[in-house]
């Protein structure tokens, strides 16, 4: 089995960066973004200046820094100058509502947050009721009151620091992933993970080397982008593009016109957005694009196909999770199965288990568990669900596969009822719990339907209080209820008005008769 061999004290901030000055890089790019160029040195100085702000603000190891910032430089100066002190970041979803980041600082005890000006109004009607939070240091538009600056703070730190004696044990960082309850949980990932899943994965299993360029359209709080965009890169010394603003086609084209990177990193849907465009404009190549990447949520063969035949370059889809870091299973270059998951990315391994624990026969549908040593140990403060996901060395994953006689994985669904939608998590107890505070609402259920490129979205069954309320314009009205109360992806793409739900006897929504009636209709 591939192994990754490292000592027992290490740091991931220099390992990922400092390394590379000792190395002859020093003077090479690590970053582009908008018209900055951060070298490996510049990189390494921010980062310990970085480090230093924490120290001057009396940060000691293992206390919680959040970070709440769009892809840029000052998040990554942020987010390893923690870690490089021994103090853990946290990368913090930039799309939440006021009473999420609530929940997340409290939850997560941040005694430092690291935000940018423009998403301070998200945290403005939660100020009082954050417990633990010390100081918010501002990146972007001079601060208020007693909210520090990030640049005054930086021009007056030192650029040496010594990095603190951690091992490859110590917590490094934490992501937040989704939860059945509606409230995220914090998976501790370890100094070691990143290192682990960038030689195994990014070098070993698809080849991202020196010389490339890497620019992912999912953002670093991503698990999956924070490998893409920054820890794959740093770990082969080469460069990561990084794209501030929300990844609209047009916008994604643009980047590659302009930086020419040379490993994309995307999602489903995002394929299949830039292959719409790509087909309106007539766009027929990727510039120095030789590798694509998919994650997040299946990609249907037809995707791939028309992908490869206007681009001329294969997408390696895969599956990650936050739990596990990154991706753990992935088709590779030589070996691609469209419409397949891929094999077990070497160093990790798979097995697929029945209802009783008893692994399943070739061909067979079961869950599957992953051991591998980039997963994290727990989640924080979270007993119950950890016992319910971590099962000693494996971890269950919650997805249902089956391999063929090749050694390919094909999923076949979820063991609960989420689904992935544009690579994010959407649980219909969710979306059904916004609805039912709709004054037309008197019960919905939810459930995942595929679209005509063959990706998940939601589509809502509701049982109105008045009947002759149906309505075109109250589909509309529903939708953009759900959109302005959550988060937009978690909205039903469709909406059928029903009678009745069909239910057990103790009155549970039998979802797989709502699937059943969702592929009848098409």
């Amino acid at each position: 089995m591939c192994t990754v061999d490292l000592p027992e004290h290490l740091n991931a901030a220099t390992v990922l960066v400092d390394s590379h000055l000792q190395q002859g890089r020093a003077d090479k790019p690590a970053i582009l973004c908008g018209d900055a160029t951060v070298t490996y040195r510049d990189l390494s100085k921010a980062i310990n200046r970085f480090g230093n702000v924490l120290l001057n603000l009396d940060t000691r190891m293992e206390e919680r820094i959040a970070i709440i910032m769009p892809d840029c430089p000052e998040c990554v100066y942020a987010f390893f100058g923690a870690m490089k002190i021994g103090a853990v970041a946290i990368p913090t979803n930039t799309l939440l509502m006021p009473t999420d980041y609530e929940y997340l600082l409290n939850d997560s005890r941040s005694r430092v947050l690291v935000i940018h000006s423009c998403l301070l109004e998200r945290i403005e009607p939660i100020r009082t009721q954050l417990k633990y939070l010390k100081h918010v240091i501002v990146v972007g538009e001079p601060p208020q009151g007693d909210d520090l600056a990030f640049n005054d703070l930086m021009d007056v730190a030192s650029e040496a620091l010594e990095a603190a004696d951690t091992s490859k044990d110590d917590s490094a960082f934490w992501l937040y992933s989704s939860g059945t309850t509606g409230f995220p949980k914090g998976t501790i990932h370890l100094h070691h993970d990143m290192i682990v899943e960038a030689d195994l994965y990014a070098q070993e299993t698809v080849g991202v080397a020196e010389s490339d360029v890497s620019f992912s359209v999912a953002k670093l709080f991503f698990a999956y982008g924070l490998g893409n965009g920054l820890y794959f890169p740093l770990r082969t010394g080469g460069t990561t593009v990084l794209l501030p603003d929300r990844p609209a086609p047009k916008t994604v084209y643009e980047v590659i016109d302009r930086y020419q990177p040379t490993v994309f990193y995307g999602v489903p849907t995002s394929y299949a957005g830039l292959l719409y465009l790509a087909e309106q404009e007539g766009r027929t190549s990727l510039g120095r694009v030789r590798m694509c990447i998919s994650a997040g949520e299946p990609l249907p063969k037809v995707l791939y196909d028309k992908w490869l035949d206007r681009f001329g370059v294969e997408i390696y889809d895969g599956i990650g999770s936050t739990e596990i870091l990154h991706i753990f299973i992935s088709n590779r270059p030589g070996h691609v199965k469209p419409g397949s998951t891929g094999q077990i990315v070497p160093g990790y391994e798979a097995k697929i288990i029945d209802e009783e624990g008893h692994e399943v026969g070739v061909g067979e549908v079961g869950a599957l568990l992953i051991k591998g040593e980039s997963v994290a140990g727990s989640y924080w403060n979270k007993h119950e669900q950890t016992k319910e996901t971590f099962r000693g060395a494996w971890i269950n994953t919650h997805d249902k596969f089956h391999v063929d006689e090749d050694g390919y994985y094909w999923y076949a669904g979820r063991t609960d009822d989420m689904m992935k939608v544009s690579g994010l998590a959407v649980w219909p107890t969710d979306v059904e719990s916004i609805l039912a505070n709709h004054d037309a609402v008197l019960e919905s259920g939810v459930v995942g339907v595929q679209d005509k490129e063959g990706l998940i979205k939601p589509r809502a069954y509701i049982v109105l209080k008045d009947k002759n309320a149906a309505s075109d314009e109250l589909v509309k009205e529903l939708q953009t209820f759900v959109k302005t109360t959550a988060l937009p992806h978690k909205y039903p793409r469709s909406i059928i008005f029903v009678d009745e739900l069909p239910k057990t006897a103790t009155g549970k929504i039998k979802r797989y008769k709502l699937r059943q009636m969702a592929e009848a209709e098409g």
